[in-house]
């Protein structure tokens, strides 16, 4: 999953948002958090604009219609397409370099964003009722991103042939936040403390990189034994 994380800037904060650019974050903010909890086809536009303190001819005129509102919501927290990989593959990062940058990307809305519960929400309703935007997410960024980190991998493993392991590998590392995100509530019932604060989630992300690197060790050992 590739939901982007947005922080404005101190000139940012300290300009004044027109009443027009406050009705439209308004819309959104009520429209992600009424399409998480109840999914788009229950979802009203009278009921989102009521939710917004808005018209609902406002969301005619800043988004179209209910899809676009859908989409623009949608379009918020997804990184542009192919946008992570960035973060991550460079020539010149070593593997911990390289996993450090994967989990910062991929767990940068519980790292950053103060609206991540509304955003995750979102996304897992789109996975369970999708639209479509779902699979146009998988397209534009988690095929280019898992092509992106098997490029990382047999550049750190000194191989190029991409196996049905490496790639169980590049599915596993991912997995290890993706737990995370979506047992978010298990773990906060179990260990609060470990979800309490975005300080918390930081230390998992660097926890991971441990973690991952260790599969990486793993998968090392396993190509010398067949190469000797």
């Amino acid at each position: 999953m590739n939901a982007k994380a947005t922080t404005p800037s101190p000139d940012d904060a300290r300009k004044p948002r027109s009443d027009g650019e406050q009705s439209r974050e308004r819309l959104l903010h009520a429209a992600m958090r009424l399409f998480g909890q109840q999914g788009y086809s229950k979802t009203s536009t009278r009921e989102i604009a009521n939710a917004a303190g808005a018209n609902v001819a406002a969301i005619s005129y800043y988004f179209g219609d209910k899809s676009g509102l859908y989409q623009a919501c949608f379009g918020f927290m997804c990184a542009t397409p192919g946008g992570n990989v960035a973060a991550f593959e460079q020539p010149h990062f070593s593997l911990r370099e390289s996993l450090q940058g994967y989990y910062r990307q991929m767990l940068a809305p519980l790292l950053q964003h103060e609206d991540a519960e509304i955003l995750l929400r979102l996304f897992y309703r789109e996975m369970l009722e999708p639209t479509g935007l779902w699979q146009r997410e998988i397209e534009d960024n988690i095929k280019p991103e898992h092509a992106a980190l098997l490029r990382v991998l047999c550049r750190h493993l000194g191989t190029r042939d991409v196996t049905d392991d490496l790639q169980r590998l590049a599915h596993a590392i991912p997995s290890l936040a993706v737990t995370l995100m979506i047992g978010r509530d298990v773990i906060a019932a179990v260990s609060p403390q470990l979800v309490a604060s975005p300080a918390a989630f930081a230390a998992w992300a660097e926890q991971l990189v441990d973690y991952a690197e260790a599969l990486v060790q793993v998968e090392q050992i396993k190509l010398q034994q067949r190469t000797a």
